[in-house]
């Protein structure tokens, strides 16, 4: 279905309107910062069982005077690249119709910059007939998504430093930061237990596969955001790390009954229920004990009103994954997906890859009697009464002069280095090899398993500055030639040092390196005196170490960010002791 061309006068005064606001913060910030930058109180610990289930007046007026279009785009989450957009931009304009016309209840931010984020925050909030829910993906920090923000590691990362308080501390920033720019939902704290190494889509993602340090850390992470007004989302129900296949990709598959469900993926979920979390986001992922066939569980009543819902007694706000990824188009057209999204239970639809098709399909679906308007009412009710305690009803605009002052700071990256030193391990140092400390000849090789890559570029200036080390490169096309000089350069040096990028992306088949570039590994350890230091450091995945069962030495940062490769740095130098604690069992945990 095609978009309606915006009317040029809605377009005229949404323009007038964005200008007016931009030259009064402008001109008139001193004197006006506390209207549009007043922090909304929130309880300290905000229990979701309380919130949702209000019965709050402005919330009850918004849905007598909705339409039932209105009502139904408020449960349609579209997205945005958060950098500036043209007014003649088509995406944009498209965008913006639907957002005026209430079809769209809130807008996801891809990747952007702070400023241009928050100036489209404050457009798209100027043109809504409500105000819109604006959330990101953000479970590293809003630098996932905004350039310039703060980094931090991934949750493995965190629970190797065992430090709840830092997890605490970075959910408290990233809420700073992101409201800064009028960012109100993030979608984290991921609390899949990562029971299988193989799996490429969560590992580091997760805090790991021991329940109690999951939950505790999850808890840690939902306080500090939703300590300060930010809505916390647990995810990938019913649990998404004991499978082998990105859902980016294709549908996974979780070979798990009740029982099996009951007794590991679901503690971690029904802990963050019970802590108060605001919201849970829906995998999309299989489960057919559960289910009797292999219905994604995005699409499943038994998953999300059943199991979620009744059972586990949920009364939060349920969200799906992005509609646009390749598990859900196995069997489904966007029409199906959208229609079974909210007849699973669903409050809130992500990502769907033309929403206005999304909305036309579920209004219809109302209008021929597929779908109950009771049903949709009660969707609506929580997205506002959750709309009502981030005080959205009161002020739903941020003022761009506050941003230098909440994003990025000094003492953030503070933060973010400490969680770097704190969390790195060292799995394996059998001939006591670290640190390396001053040597001539020092060898680094990078193993990737990416084309056309970029990876260990930083981390090689820094071994060249600290101990004058020499690099070669051996990426995943590397020819039998490339193998014979690093093997005759390895031979000679002092000491050698294998750096490996094998990290979490969207679409990646596999966390592991190919055939040739493991051979070259072993053989290598076979070859080297014990006396001569053998040190791998994966940026990334801690379960590679399984790839190489007799490496001598062996540190995991799990991130390839500039402040774990800082970290490795100082672990080889000896000015940090590392303290970290591997998170994981490194075979298979899987009952």
């Amino acid at each position: 279905m095609k978009a309606k061309t915006p009317d040029i006068s809605v377009m005229l005064i949404q323009y007038i309107l964005t200008a007016v606001f931009l030259l009064f913060h402008t001109f008139f910030s001193v004197q006006y910062t506390t209207v549009f930058a007043q922090e909304t109180p929130v309880p300290k610990a905000p229990i979701a069982q309380e919130i949702f289930s209000r019965k709050d007046k402005w919330v009850e007026q918004q849905i007598r005077k909705m339409t039932l279009s209105e009502k139904i785009g408020q449960m349609l989450i579209a997205h945005s690249s958060a950098r500036f957009q043209s007014a003649d931009n088509k995406e944009y304009q498209k965008l913006s119709f639907l957002i005026a016309e209430g079809k769209v209840g809130g807008v996801m931010f891809l990747k952007g910059n702070a400023y241009d984020a928050a100036v489209l925050a404050n457009r798209f909030q100027l043109i809504a007939p409500r105000p819109l829910l604006i959330s990101a993906d953000m479970e590293k920090g809003l630098a996932m998504r905004i350039e310039g923000a703060t980094e931090f590691a991934p949750n493995m990362a965190l629970s190797a430093t065992g430090n709840p308080g830092l997890v605490h501390r970075m959910a408290e920033v990233i809420a700073q930061e992101a409201k800064a720019l009028g960012i109100h939902q993030s979608y984290a704290p991921n609390v899949d237990l990562n029971l299988n190494p193989l799996n490429p889509v969560i590992n580091t993602r997760s805090y790991g596969d021991n329940i109690p340090l999951t939950i505790e850390m999850a808890k840690a992470f939902i306080d500090g955001l939703q300590s300060k007004g930010m809505i916390a989302t647990a995810k990938h129900f019913p649990g998404h790390g004991d499978v082998t296949v990105d859902s980016h990709v294709n549908l996974p598959v979780l070979q798990a009954d009740k029982n099996r469900l009951d007794s590991f993926e679901l503690k971690p979920f029904k802990a963050a229920i019970d802590h108060g979390v605001m919201s849970v986001m829906i995998g999309h992922l299989a489960v057919p004990k559960i289910t009797g066939n292999m219905t994604p569980a995005t699409l499943s009543w038994r998953i999300v009103t059943k199991l979620l819902r009744k059972e586990m007694d949920f009364e939060g706000l349920i969200i799906t994954d992005a509609l646009n990824m390749k598990a859900l188009y196995q069997n489904y057209t966007l029409e199906d997906i959208s229609l079974r999204a909210v007849e699973a239970g669903n409050d809130l639809l992500l990502f769907s890859p033309d929403p206005e098709l999304t909305h036309s399909i579920i209004f219809n679906a109302v209008k021929n009697g597929k779908l109950s308007e009771k049903q949709i009412n009660k969707s609506v009710r929580r997205i506002l009464l959750a709309k009502r305690w981030l005080g959205l009803d009161r002020n739903r605009l941020v003022n761009l002069n506050n941003i230098p002052q909440q994003v990025s700071l000094r003492s953030h990256q503070e933060l973010a280095a400490t969680i770097a030193n704190s969390s790195i391990t060292v799995v394996r140092d059998n001939n006591h090899s670290l640190p390396v400390g001053k040597r001539d000849n020092i060898l680094h090789i990078i193993l990737e398993n990416k084309r056309h890559s970029l990876s260990g570029e930083t981390f090689s200036k820094k071994l060249r500055r600290a101990f004058l080390a020499k690099t070669i490169r051996i990426g995943i096309d590397a020819n039998s030639l490339d193998y014979r000089n690093a093997f005759d350069k390895a031979k000679r040096a002092s000491a050698v040092i294998i750096s490996t990028y094998v990290e979490v992306l969207s679409g990646a088949k596999s966390l592991e390196l190919n055939d040739r570039q493991q051979d070259f590994v072993n053989k290598l350890t076979r070859s080297l005196p014990s006396k001569r230091p053998l040190v791998m450091i994966s940026f990334g995945t801690p379960y590679l170490i399984n790839q190489f069962p007799d490496i001598p030495a062996y540190i995991c940062t799990y991130s390839s960010s500039e402040l774990s490769e800082d970290a490795a740095v100082k672990v080889l130098k000896g000015t940090i002791r590392p303290e970290g604690k591997l998170p994981v069992s490194l075979t298979a945990n899987i009952p």
